[in-house]
């Protein structure tokens, strides 16, 4: 934006690429001391706005902008474009490469053909993951699959060992998403065959079950406190655990509670006077 001698303010724009970052704040690449203000419209020629999607996959590949399309968010909904945020989704795939290939390009060391241990915590995520990300694709939710899919990644990669099936089930749930990658790690992991016609990975329904769950504790409608419960504790249980705990005993020290509303797996709320 500039201002004429007249007074009346002027827009030009600065086309994306043209952009000087600093520091998360875009400048005008020739003033750089001229802040500029970001400003989201539909992509136009006169507006010098286009993304060519040819660049976009020269420097991060194609993957990365399959993926990054989706991340984006709902498809209904109209969403701005952010090429420097393709970088970020980029990053997630090479950790993923890294989840199974080591530098010395062979598979990581970490990787063992013992099947996964069935009250593992990461055994418990995997189960969980594939559910979602079955559910979500079903449901065109591919933005809410990635990020379940990079919760995932995150805990597998900080795991001891990793077996064999459990990063083959990785690999089988990311190929919709990035089948470039997921078709190379399928045969650096010994397939000879394509992964297209493998059957989907499936999950186990006692596994995707948390053996425990948060409930908040409300007094008189307020958030107080929060206890772990069994996930199949029923009321009395329940109520028996918000009353417990120390701060919820403080509120109700010299008060007549007059009512108990459980809502299971979910919430308490004391109604005290």
């Amino acid at each position: 934006m500039a201002t004429d001698p007249a007074g009346k303010l002027t827009v030009r724009y600065v086309p994306v690429d043209k952009v000087e970052w600093r520091e998360e704040i875009p400048y005008h690449p020739e003033d750089r001391e001229l802040e500029l203000e970001p400003q989201t419209d539909k992509m136009s020629k006169s507006r010098g706005n286009v993304v060519n999607p040819d660049t976009v996959i020269a420097e991060y590949g194609a993957d990365a902008l399959r993926c990054y399309e989706m991340f984006m968010g709902p498809l209904e909904q109209v969403k701005p474009w952010n090429t420097r945020s393709v970088a970020g989704v980029a990053r997630f795939l090479t950790r993923v490469w890294s989840l199974v290939i080591a530098d010395t390009g062979e598979l990581r060391s970490q990787i063992v053909s013992a099947p996964p241990a069935l009250q593992d915590s990461l055994t418990r995520l995997y189960h969980k993951t594939v559910k979602k990300v079955t559910e979500d694709i079903e449901g065109m939710r591919f933005h809410t699959a990635l990020s379940a899919l990079m919760t995932l990644v995150n805990e597998a990669y900080r795991a001891e060992r990793l077996p064999r099936a459990l990063v083959e089930g990785i690999v089988l749930t990311l190929s919709p998403f990035a089948p470039h990658l997921a078709e190379e790690l399928w045969q650096r992991l010994g397939h000879a065959d394509t992964l297209a016609y493998e059957p989907w990975p499936t999950y186990d329904p006692a596994l995707v079950r948390d053996e425990t769950v948060t409930i908040a504790v409300q007094v008189n409608g307020k958030l107080r406190a929060t206890v772990e419960v069994a996930a199949d504790a029923d009321q009395a249980a329940t109520l028996a655990a918000a009353r417990a705990h120390a701060k919820i005993q403080a509120y109700l020290q010299g008060k007549t509670l007059r009512r108990e509303v459980v809502i299971p797996g979910r919430l308490v709320n004391l109604v005290v006077s």
